[in-house]
Protein backbone atom coordinates (compact mmCIF):
# COMPACT_ATOMS: atom_id res chain seq x y z
CA UNK A 1 0.00 0.00 0.00
CA UNK A 2 1.08 3.47 -1.10
CA UNK A 3 0.18 6.21 1.15
CA UNK A 4 -0.40 9.52 -0.91
CA UNK A 5 -1.04 12.99 -0.18
CA UNK A 6 -3.98 15.37 -1.79
CA UNK A 7 -2.15 17.68 -4.44
CA UNK A 8 -4.92 20.44 -3.77
CA UNK A 9 -4.68 20.85 0.17
CA UNK A 10 -3.75 24.67 0.84
CA UNK A 11 -0.66 25.42 2.19
CA UNK A 12 0.18 28.87 4.41
CA UNK A 13 3.39 30.91 4.89
CA UNK A 14 4.39 30.07 8.21
CA UNK A 15 2.84 28.21 11.29
CA UNK A 16 1.76 30.23 14.34
CA UNK A 17 4.16 29.00 17.44
CA UNK A 18 1.25 29.65 20.00
CA UNK A 19 -1.66 28.22 18.09
CA UNK A 20 1.01 25.21 17.83
CA UNK A 21 1.72 24.82 21.35
CA UNK A 22 -2.11 23.94 21.73
CA UNK A 23 -2.40 21.73 19.02
CA UNK A 24 0.50 19.99 21.32
CA UNK A 25 -1.54 19.69 24.26
CA UNK A 26 -4.94 18.43 23.10
CA UNK A 27 -2.38 15.58 21.13
CA UNK A 28 -0.53 14.83 24.17
CA UNK A 29 1.62 14.55 22.52
CA UNK A 30 4.58 15.11 25.62
CA UNK A 31 2.86 11.82 27.52
CA UNK A 32 4.45 9.82 25.01
CA UNK A 33 7.16 11.47 23.37
CA UNK A 34 9.11 12.86 26.80
CA UNK A 35 12.22 11.41 27.81
CA UNK A 36 11.67 8.94 30.74
CA UNK A 37 13.24 9.75 33.98
CA UNK A 38 13.36 13.71 33.60
CA UNK A 39 11.16 16.48 34.63
CA UNK A 40 10.89 18.38 31.16
CA UNK A 41 7.86 17.61 29.37
CA UNK A 42 9.14 19.25 26.56
CA UNK A 43 12.30 17.33 25.94
CA UNK A 44 11.12 14.95 23.25
CA UNK A 45 13.56 12.48 23.09
CA UNK A 46 11.53 9.28 23.00
CA UNK A 47 12.40 6.26 24.69
CA UNK A 48 9.04 5.24 26.53
CA UNK A 49 8.59 1.46 26.59
CA UNK A 50 4.59 0.51 25.28
CA UNK A 51 3.86 -2.52 25.88
CA UNK A 52 1.43 -4.25 23.91
CA UNK A 53 -0.23 -8.05 23.39
CA UNK A 54 2.26 -7.93 19.97
CA UNK A 55 5.62 -7.00 21.88
CA UNK A 56 7.28 -4.01 22.98
CA UNK A 57 7.37 -0.33 20.94
CA UNK A 58 9.86 2.43 21.62
CA UNK A 59 8.65 5.85 21.30
CA UNK A 60 10.80 7.74 19.27
CA UNK A 61 12.67 11.43 19.81
CA UNK A 62 10.68 13.83 17.92
CA UNK A 63 12.84 17.32 19.29
CA UNK A 64 14.53 19.24 17.00
CA UNK A 65 17.01 17.55 16.93
CA UNK A 66 17.87 17.23 13.10
CA UNK A 67 19.84 13.75 13.30
CA UNK A 68 17.87 11.64 15.75
CA UNK A 69 14.82 13.76 16.14
CA UNK A 70 12.93 15.66 13.71
CA UNK A 71 14.53 18.50 13.43
CA UNK A 72 15.12 18.70 10.02
CA UNK A 73 11.11 17.66 9.10
CA UNK A 74 9.36 19.78 6.62
CA UNK A 75 5.99 20.92 7.44
CA UNK A 76 5.38 18.20 4.23
CA UNK A 77 7.05 15.01 6.11
CA UNK A 78 5.12 15.96 9.51
CA UNK A 79 2.14 16.07 7.86
CA UNK A 80 2.95 12.91 5.31
CA UNK A 81 3.83 11.31 9.01
CA UNK A 82 0.41 12.09 10.97
CA UNK A 83 -1.72 11.56 7.66
CA UNK A 84 -0.83 8.64 6.44
CA UNK A 85 1.56 7.16 8.96
CA UNK A 86 4.25 7.11 6.50
CA UNK A 87 7.43 8.01 7.22
CA UNK A 88 9.15 10.65 5.15
CA UNK A 89 11.42 8.01 3.80
CA UNK A 90 8.02 5.76 3.04
CA UNK A 91 8.13 3.43 5.64
CA UNK A 92 5.04 2.54 7.58
CA UNK A 93 4.61 3.13 10.89
CA UNK A 94 2.89 0.96 13.25
CA UNK A 95 -0.34 2.01 14.53
CA UNK A 96 0.50 2.51 18.06
CA UNK A 97 1.17 5.46 17.10
CA UNK A 98 -2.27 7.24 16.14
CA UNK A 99 -2.07 8.47 13.16
CA UNK A 100 -5.35 6.64 12.66
CA UNK A 101 -7.11 9.60 14.49
CA UNK A 102 -4.45 12.34 13.61
CA UNK A 103 -5.25 11.38 10.04
CA UNK A 104 -8.05 14.02 9.85
CA UNK A 105 -5.78 16.72 11.22
CA UNK A 106 -6.06 20.38 9.55
CA UNK A 107 -3.89 21.67 7.32
CA UNK A 108 -3.44 24.98 9.03
CA UNK A 109 -3.19 22.50 13.01
CA UNK A 110 0.07 20.95 11.12
CA UNK A 111 1.38 23.83 10.44
CA UNK A 112 1.25 25.48 13.62
CA UNK A 113 2.44 22.03 15.47
CA UNK A 114 5.15 22.40 13.04
CA UNK A 115 6.23 25.65 13.84
CA UNK A 116 5.83 25.03 17.68
CA UNK A 117 8.23 21.48 17.64
CA UNK A 118 10.53 23.91 16.12
CA UNK A 119 11.09 25.85 19.26
CA UNK A 120 11.54 22.83 21.56
CA UNK A 121 14.86 21.73 22.31
CA UNK A 122 17.05 18.90 20.89
CA UNK A 123 17.46 16.02 22.20
CA UNK A 124 20.26 13.97 21.22
CA UNK A 125 20.13 10.10 21.17
CA UNK A 126 17.75 7.48 19.28
CA UNK A 127 15.65 4.49 21.24
CA UNK A 128 16.33 1.36 21.44
CA UNK A 129 14.46 -0.62 18.26
CA UNK A 130 10.83 -1.87 19.10
CA UNK A 131 11.09 -4.89 20.75
CA UNK A 132 8.65 -7.46 18.36
CA UNK A 133 8.32 -11.08 17.28
CA UNK A 134 10.23 -11.73 13.67
CA UNK A 135 7.33 -11.81 11.24
CA UNK A 136 6.01 -8.09 13.10
CA UNK A 137 9.02 -6.67 11.87
CA UNK A 138 8.21 -6.44 8.50
CA UNK A 139 6.69 -3.58 8.10
CA UNK A 140 4.84 -4.24 4.70
CA UNK A 141 2.58 -6.01 6.86
CA UNK A 142 1.05 -2.99 7.85
CA UNK A 143 0.46 -1.80 4.74
CA UNK A 144 -2.13 -4.99 5.20
CA UNK A 145 -3.27 -3.98 8.22
CA UNK A 146 -3.90 -0.12 6.68
CA UNK A 147 -5.81 -2.05 4.17
CA UNK A 148 -8.08 -3.56 6.13
CA UNK A 149 -8.15 -0.67 9.05
CA UNK A 150 -7.17 2.86 7.76
CA UNK A 151 -9.24 5.43 6.76
CA UNK A 152 -6.49 7.81 5.26
CA UNK A 153 -7.93 11.71 5.87
CA UNK A 154 -11.60 9.90 7.32
CA UNK A 155 -12.70 11.01 10.48
CA UNK A 156 -15.17 9.33 12.42
CA UNK A 157 -16.95 11.84 14.41
CA UNK A 158 -20.36 12.99 13.96
CA UNK A 159 -20.88 16.75 13.23
CA UNK A 160 -24.79 18.56 13.91
CA UNK A 161 -24.09 22.00 13.03
CA UNK A 162 -22.98 23.09 15.84
CA UNK A 163 -20.06 25.12 16.48
CA UNK A 164 -19.31 24.14 20.07
CA UNK A 165 -20.03 20.48 19.44
CA UNK A 166 -18.72 20.39 15.82
CA UNK A 167 -15.14 21.65 17.75
CA UNK A 168 -15.40 18.89 20.14
CA UNK A 169 -15.18 16.44 17.87
CA UNK A 170 -12.59 17.44 16.39
CA UNK A 171 -11.08 17.45 19.56
CA UNK A 172 -11.87 14.62 20.71
CA UNK A 173 -12.01 12.30 17.36
CA UNK A 174 -8.37 13.75 15.96
CA UNK A 175 -6.39 15.76 18.49
CA UNK A 176 -7.05 13.88 21.59
CA UNK A 177 -7.48 10.80 19.89
CA UNK A 178 -10.08 9.60 23.26
CA UNK A 179 -10.83 6.32 20.85
CA UNK A 180 -7.71 4.66 21.12
CA UNK A 181 -7.56 4.17 24.47
CA UNK A 182 -11.52 4.29 25.57
CA UNK A 183 -12.08 1.30 23.26
CA UNK A 184 -11.99 -2.52 22.75
CA UNK A 185 -9.45 -3.77 20.27
CA UNK A 186 -9.71 -6.80 17.95
CA UNK A 187 -7.03 -9.73 17.76
CA UNK A 188 -5.42 -7.56 15.26
CA UNK A 189 -5.33 -4.53 17.47
CA UNK A 190 -8.27 -2.21 15.30
CA UNK A 191 -10.81 -0.90 17.21
CA UNK A 192 -14.03 -2.52 17.28
CA UNK A 193 -16.94 0.05 16.09
CA UNK A 194 -19.54 -1.45 18.53
CA UNK A 195 -17.38 -0.66 21.51
CA UNK A 196 -16.13 2.93 20.52
CA UNK A 197 -15.76 5.31 23.83
CA UNK A 198 -17.80 2.00 25.73
CA UNK A 199 -14.00 1.04 27.54
CA UNK A 200 -11.54 -1.21 26.83
CA UNK A 201 -8.47 -3.17 28.47
CA UNK A 202 -5.52 -0.58 28.72
CA UNK A 203 -3.52 -0.71 25.62
CA UNK A 204 -0.79 -1.53 27.68
CA UNK A 205 -2.65 -4.59 29.42
CA UNK A 206 -2.24 -2.53 33.10
CA UNK A 207 -6.11 -2.21 33.47
CA UNK A 208 -9.48 -1.32 32.55
CA UNK A 209 -9.83 1.86 30.73
CA UNK A 210 -13.76 3.32 31.83
CA UNK A 211 -17.04 3.67 29.27
CA UNK A 212 -16.96 7.62 28.35
CA UNK A 213 -20.57 7.29 26.92
CA UNK A 214 -23.71 7.92 28.78
CA UNK A 215 -24.02 4.31 29.67
CA UNK A 216 -21.48 5.38 32.79
CA UNK A 217 -21.40 9.33 32.36
CA UNK A 218 -25.27 9.60 32.02
CA UNK A 219 -25.51 11.68 35.13
CA UNK A 220 -22.65 13.71 34.21
CA UNK A 221 -23.45 17.33 33.33
CA UNK A 222 -21.56 19.01 30.54
CA UNK A 223 -20.16 21.58 33.25
CA UNK A 224 -18.66 17.95 35.01
CA UNK A 225 -16.92 16.71 32.14
CA UNK A 226 -15.91 20.24 31.74
CA UNK A 227 -14.32 20.18 35.02
CA UNK A 228 -12.81 17.47 35.34
CA UNK A 229 -10.51 17.72 32.11
CA UNK A 230 -9.16 21.18 34.16
CA UNK A 231 -8.93 20.17 37.85
CA UNK A 232 -8.96 15.95 37.34
CA UNK A 233 -11.65 16.07 39.71
CA UNK A 234 -14.89 13.42 38.80
CA UNK A 235 -17.98 15.08 40.12
CA UNK A 236 -18.06 12.29 42.96
CA UNK A 237 -15.16 13.82 43.79
CA UNK A 238 -12.31 11.18 42.69
CA UNK A 239 -9.33 11.86 41.59
CA UNK A 240 -8.29 10.34 37.83
CA UNK A 241 -4.87 8.68 37.69
CA UNK A 242 -2.67 6.58 35.18
CA UNK A 243 -2.68 8.16 31.67
CA UNK A 244 -5.68 10.32 31.77
CA UNK A 245 -3.82 12.64 34.24
CA UNK A 246 -1.28 13.33 31.74
CA UNK A 247 -4.66 13.99 29.37
CA UNK A 248 -5.57 16.21 32.20
CA UNK A 249 -2.54 18.12 32.59
CA UNK A 250 -2.50 18.87 28.65
CA UNK A 251 -6.21 19.87 28.16
CA UNK A 252 -5.75 22.11 31.48
CA UNK A 253 -3.64 24.31 29.39
CA UNK A 254 -6.41 24.62 26.66
CA UNK A 255 -8.86 27.67 27.00
CA UNK A 256 -12.29 26.82 28.78
CA UNK A 257 -14.02 27.44 25.63
CA UNK A 258 -12.10 23.70 23.97
CA UNK A 259 -12.68 21.83 27.18
CA UNK A 260 -16.61 23.29 27.06
CA UNK A 261 -16.10 21.79 23.16
CA UNK A 262 -15.17 18.45 24.33
CA UNK A 263 -17.88 18.06 27.23
CA UNK A 264 -20.71 18.91 25.05
CA UNK A 265 -19.50 16.59 22.23
CA UNK A 266 -18.82 13.71 24.69
CA UNK A 267 -21.97 13.92 26.10
CA UNK A 268 -23.83 13.83 22.87
CA UNK A 269 -22.05 10.44 22.43
CA UNK A 270 -24.33 6.83 21.55
CA UNK A 271 -24.73 5.06 24.87
CA UNK A 272 -23.06 1.90 24.46
CA UNK A 273 -22.76 -1.41 26.87
CA UNK A 274 -19.37 -1.88 28.37
CA UNK A 275 -17.77 -4.39 27.17
CA UNK A 276 -16.53 -7.67 29.55
CA UNK A 277 -13.32 -7.32 30.43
Amino acid sequence: MTATMPADRPSHLAGDVEKGRLVFAAANCAACHATPGQSDPLMLGGGLALASPFGTFRVPNISSDRQDGIGAWSVADLETALITGMSPAGEHYYPAFPYTSYTSMSRRDIEDLHAYLKTLPAAKGRPPPHDLPFFLRARALIGIWKLLFFHQGRSSAFLNGDPVHDRGAYLVETLGHCAECHSTRNRLAAIEPDTRFAGGPDPEGTGFVPNITPTRLGDWSEADVSALLKTGKTPHGVRVGSSMAEVVTNFALLPQSDRDAVARYIKSLPARPTPHP
